[in-house]
């Protein structure tokens, strides 16, 4: 059987070879993502265009504002309120 001090030496050269495996690895990818966010343009946003004409204003009845309007006012003001007293 051979010695402790072989088989400690035979760990550390394979826990340091490992290491330095994992190291140089993970080195040329930040590397390699570097190059690729420079050579990939970056994604730019689309803007809708905002058509100008034909926008038609909203429409009032006699009677004022629709009763589900007011109803959906109401529930988000409720919704709000309570969510602010919950912080």
């Amino acid at each position: 059987m051979n010695n402790i001090g072989s088989l400690l030496f035979d760990a550390a050269t394979l826990m340091f070879t490992g290491m330095a495996f994992v190291f140089l690895f993970l080195t040329l990818l930040v590397y390699l993502v570097i190059l690729m966010a420079k050579v990939i343009p970056q994604e730019q946003p689309v803007v809708p265009s905002i058509p100008t004409k034909n926008v038609k204003p909203a429409q009032a009845t006699d009677e004022g504002t629709s009763p589900q309007v007011i109803a959906a006012i109401s529930a988000a003001v409720h919704k709000y309120r309570s969510s602010a007293e919950k912080k």
